[in-house]
């Protein structure tokens, strides 16, 4: 099988304590998780589009639950996929134990936000009997009047919200939980967990939230998450990005492997001068589509345009094409195997790594 021949540099990661979310361990070490959540308006719309996220490599999936007919969804999801699903509830404890009742792997609600003590005795009760994970999630835009009069909006803010639900959990024994504390401004979601990672030892859930369309909301996202994660902070993350959401776990999955977190397909290409001859654009945009399949494999490949830097980078990768003048040569492990012509290229390569499968 494929041995990666770049070398990756590790990050020290925040110890922190381990939960699981139905067959996924989150904390204490494990791997990174990839989250996202669906935003489709039928059981039928919502088992297509977890499929989707499954295939797309996905790890653990969200849904909101805001009424007793979406509750209803739970049962039958949970029967069909594996992957945990966790049932997002506001304000109404009721939907929180009817989501445990149907089989829910997970809850993200604010104990402080569903109704008084008693009744965040019963929701930490029946959680307890199955032991399933709460995730308090603080978010900058819905901050309680009294934190705001305090603090404002700001990173300490957040933090102290966020540790009031905590405490609620801790007096109640019960410390199955990890906590975000998100916004839509990067520099305050990171000084947020930096703050908050320094206070307690439970996993954290990484996002920046209300990040925005595609381009703009990887961007932001990947600056945000990432330098967290550079730092070793974080234990699951979610790219929110309006619209589709499998286009999330695309982003989430380059951010972990930029950061040597997650191993998968790499596809690096120059970006091209004056002295390209040969469409390195198209030719990469060709390999990322027809080599989809091989995205979980520890792989670099090395689209390269020219003589100058084009060969060194091709030999430093597992595999790699460069080219001029209508033709280019094939590199495996350092070594050229081929000079072909360029329209050849993209086939002969992926033959190349076929056989070494």
């Amino acid at each position: 099988m494929f041995e990666s021949m770049t070398k990756q540099y590790s990050i020290n990661r925040r110890e922190t304590r381990q939960i699981h979310i139905g067959n996924i361990a989150v904390g204490g070490g494990s791997p990174i998780t990839i989250q996202s959540m669906t935003n489709t308006r039928t059981l039928d719309e919502t088992r297509k589009q977890i499929r989707a996220l499954v295939a797309a490599g996905c790890d653990i999936v969200r849904l909101a639950v805001p009424d007793t007919d979406t509750v209803a969804w739970i049962a039958p999801l949970e029967a069909e996929f594996s992957i945990p699903l966790i049932a997002d509830i506001h304000f109404n404890y009721k939907l929180a134990l009817a989501a445990i009742e149907a089989g829910i792997d997970g809850l993200r609600l604010n104990p402080g936000n569903i109704g008084g003590k008693q009744k965040v005795r019963e929701v930490v009760a029946a959680a307890k009997e199955r032991q399933l994970p709460i995730r308090i999630g603080v978010n900058a835009g819905s901050l309680g009047k009294e934190i705001l009069n305090n603090y404002g909006v700001s990173p300490e803010a957040m933090v102290e919200s966020a540790l009031e639900h905590v405490r609620i959990l801790e007096e109640l024994n019960y410390p199955e939980m990890k906590i975000s504390v998100k916004a839509s401004s990067v520099s305050m979601t990171i000084s947020a967990y930096r703050l908050l990672a320094k206070k307690v030892n439970y996993p954290l859930h990484l996002g920046v939230t209300e990040a925005g369309t595609v381009y703009s909301g990887t961007v932001k996202s990947a600056v945000g998450i990432g330098t967290l994660l550079a730092e070793g902070i974080g234990d699951t993350i979610r790219v929110s990005l309006c619209g589709d959401p499998v286009r999330e776990i695309y982003a989430a999955q380059l951010i972990l492997q930029s950061l040597g977190l997650r191993k998968g397909l790499e596809i690096i290409a120059c970006p091209t001068c004056g002295r390209t001859v040969i469409n390195v654009e198209a030719l990469a945009e060709e390999l990322e589509q027809r080599l989809k399949h091989l995205r979980h494999l520890p792989l670099q490949i090395a689209v390269m345009g020219c003589i100058v830097n084009g060969p060194g980078e091709a030999r430093e990768a597992d595999y790699g094409i460069t080219g001029g003048n209508g033709e280019g040569l094939i590199f495996h492990k350092g070594e050229i195997v081929a000079k072909v012509k360029e329209a050849e290229l993209i086939n002969r390569l992926i033959q190349l790594i076929t056989e070494n499968q």
